[in-house]
Parts: structure tokens; sequence; C-alpha cells
């Protein structure tokens, strides 16, 4: 497995845009796993529980709400195998599938879907990340925020 990182350079308005929907995505995680049986870590019985809940209160999409569902299962089943508990989300991530994230290698950019739309943003690389995306259609990845305040997109391949 392969993991390829490519920073985004957003405008001041994009910005805005990313950190609301960190801040959304993360207090959804958390507001996910205080209301859900601990017990329960099936993605498919948590989103029965709270997918609605989750839409309305944090306006996430559709898929975006699935996506936090999916990390708290996920989070969950780690946390139970090695016998912790799960810890608090943070604002430093969003995870993305194919249809709320594309890349374009024409002009070597990503489309995200974020809270209030969907926004296109051009990514900086060099020659190793044009190397291995060059042909490549990446179907998934996740929005990482920095501590310098900077944000990237890492995906992975085979």
């Amino acid at each position: 497995m392969l993991t390829i990182v490519c920073k985004i350079n957003p405008t001041t308005d994009q910005v805005v845009k990313i950190e609301a929907t960190l801040l959304a995505f993360a207090d959804a995680c958390n507001y996910i796993n205080e209301v859900v049986d601990p017990k329960l870590t099936h993605n498919v019985t948590i989103q029965n529980q709270v997918y609605r809940d989750v839409r309305e209160v944090f306006r996430l999409s559709s898929n975006l709400a699935i996506r936090a569902i999916n990390r708290v299962s996920s989070n969950r089943k780690t946390a139970k195998r090695m016998n912790k508990p799960v810890r608090k989300f943070l604002p430093t991530s969003v995870d993305y599938d194919a249809r709320i994230f594309s890349f374009r290698e024409k002009d070597w950019s990503v489309s995200l879907t974020l809270v209030g739309g969907r926004e296109r943003f051009l990514v900086d690389v060099g020659s190793y990340q044009k190397g291995k995306l060059s042909g490549f259609i990446p179907t998934s990845a996740t929005l990482v925020k920095h501590q310098n305040g900077t944000y990237s997109l890492t995906s992975s391949r085979r």
C-alpha cells in the first residue's frame, strides 16, 4: 500500500468552509460516540440509530454523515481490540470516498464536498506525486489539517 500526500492551497473563503467541515465532522463523531450504546460497533446498526440526527444537527451531506458513522464504528472496533476507550474526536481530519471526492489530472485539482457545498482546490504536486498519480484515479482520501495550519489530502493506492 502506497500513501500519497498532496498539499492543497485553499482561498480564505475555502478555509472557512474547511474549518466548518472539520468541526462538524468531529462534533458528529463525538455525538455518535456519546449517544449510541458503547457496545455497538457495527456501522449499519449505528447508522440506523443516528443518521437523520447527524444530517440535521451537524449539516453534513449524506455521505459525510456516513463517513462519520463509519469512523466511529472503526474506532470502536480498534478500541475494543486494544481494550481501551474511544478517544475524543478532534477537528483535524475528514474521510472522503468517490461520491464526495474527485481528482482531476488535467489541471491537478481535487473536488471535495464541504459544509456549504462542493469546492475545487489545486493541489501542490511534485514530480514524485505526479509520477504516482499519473493515470491513477484515487477513489478515497482524507483531508488533514496540520498543526501549522496547512491542509493536505492523503490517498492510498496498491
